[in-house]
């Protein structure tokens, strides 16, 4: 990131709000990217490197915060995401904080807070670019695309790192099946259930590290994980 310049993708559906967005960045000579969708957005993120995206959270295809989960577990590094939404209820702002937003703002909104708020994102994301991140005894090497259980390697296969890493970055909260699919697979998933068996698999890699069963299933929802053995189900 070059002093004074960013790279943001902007996921928004409405023509006139991205377009307003987009010209008024473009203004600021910055590097812009736009998606209408949740699933070329999930596919920009995993292909390109972005200093901040802006994400709406009604979106026609996906769920806003299933797509921000998915580029949480899928994209090169762990981009801040800006939700953009005209929901402002508490409730609303827990549910994106929750759901994996680094940063919430209701519309509508003045455009130079707006990039106000993109440029401390883009700080605040390059002082933690290559760090490690911990959640209990695990500690995911993104850089690496290795994880660590109390120190002692996790045999990982590539699914598995990007489910533990999702699961870590919702922590203590739950991922969506969807959003775990789309992680894998973007927008072809399998026809068979292929989830359930990374899934298993992920368990018995963590076991081989010393590692409780701490993936626990949350039925009609997903998968979260429990650092307590207290929570297991």
């Amino acid at each position: 990131m070059s002093p004074g310049s960013l790279t943001i993708l902007v996921v928004e559906d409405h023509p006139t709000i991205a377009r307003q967005i987009v010209d008024f960045l473009d203004g600021l000579k910055w590097q812009t990217d736009h998606a209408a969708t949740g699933a070329l957005a999930i596919d920009l993120a995993t292909r390109e490197t972005y200093d901040v995206i802006l994400l709406d959270l009604n979106l026609p295809d996906i769920d806003g915060i299933d797509v921000c989960r998915a580029i949480k577990a899928r994209a090169p590094r762990n981009v801040p995401v800006l939700m953009l939404t005209a929901r402002d209820a508490f409730e609303d702002k827990a549910r994106g904080f929750n759901g994996g937003a680094d940063d919430y703002l209701t519309k509508p909104f003045d455009l130079r807070e707006l990039a106000l708020r993109c440029e401390a994102l883009a700080r605040r994301g390059q002082l933690h670019v290559g760090q490690a991140l911990r959640v209990g005894p695990l500690t995911l090497l993104t850089r690496e695309r290795r994880a660590l259980h109390n120190g002692t390697p996790v045999p990982l296969t590539q699914a598995g790192f990007k489910i533990l890493s999702a699961l870590c970055a919702a922590q203590p909260h739950a991922v969506s099946r969807s959003a775990l699919t789309h992680a894998l697979w973007g927008t072809n998933p399998p026809d068979s259930d292929a989830l359930k068996s990374h899934i298993y698999a992920l368990r018995k890699q963590l076991q081989l590290a010393g590692a409780p069963d701490m993936i626990v299933t949350i039925p009609q929802l997903g998968y979260r994980l429990a650092l307590e053995a207290a929570d297991h189900v």
